[in-house]
């Protein structure tokens, strides 16, 4: 059965830029339920609004689904992931894809390690926490005697790497770069665990002399 939240969602999908009234005549409830869906949606980050002037007087709001309330829908962008990824696959060697995924990772955090230098590591996983948010990442952390533990809650890559496991390295690579010491993943989803876990030394280990 289809929710009036849910209504809400499609209608958004067909009609981005809809107004309230717009909802409520298209979904078939008054304009104050409307507002109250609205806002619940907006707090889960799958809506979003704009100020739209049309004429004289004041500017009206109208709404949007977010990328994540896009995401609600069917697409087939797993499947054309996946796709790709076989063939790459077919093309290079495994250490070579893997390598790359590495790579993509190192550059997607370098300029932000360097922002966060001189942070204090408690600080980093903080920033961490933010960034993979923005990434489609759901983390926690804790500190458990002599290192740091992240938990990832979910994970935007689950579905494409229980084919390609290799995707895995992409947000290793982030925490380890971000946060300047190597990083070991305890944990992962994919081989039947609650969610992947990473343990970070509270201090980077000390080469010998």
């Amino acid at each position: 059965m289809t929710t009036t939240r849910d209504r809400i969602l499609q209608t958004l999908l067909r009609n981005p830029h809809s107004t309230i009234i717009d909802l409520a005549e298209e979904v078939g409830i008054n304009g104050i339920s409307v507002r109250h869906h609205l806002t619940s949606l907006q707090a889960e980050g799958l809506v979003t609004y704009q100020e739209e002037r049309h004429g004289v007087g004041r500017p009206r709001l109208v709404y949007s689904l977010t990328e994540n309330g896009l995401e609600r829908f069917p697409s087939r962008y797993l499947r054309l992931t996946n796709l790709l990824l076989d063939q790459l696959k077919q093309s290079l060697p495994g250490p070579v894809v893997e390598r790359l995924f590495t790579q993509m990772a190192s550059e997607m955090a370098s300029d932000y390690a360097q922002k966060v230098e001189s942070f204090t590591i408690e600080e980093k996983l903080a920033f961490i926490k933010t960034f993979l948010a923005s990434e489609g990442f759901e983390i926690e952390w804790e500190r458990q005697g002599d290192h740091y533990l992240i938990h990832e809650m979910s994970c935007p890559y689950f579905h494409i790497g229980q084919a390609h496991p290799e995707v895995c390295t992409m947000d290793r690579t982030i925490i380890s770069t971000v946060l300047s010491i190597p990083t070991s993943k305890i944990q992962c989803i994919l081989n039947g665990d609650a969610h992947c876990t990473f343990s970070i030394p509270i201090a980077p280990p000390q080469e010998d002399n």
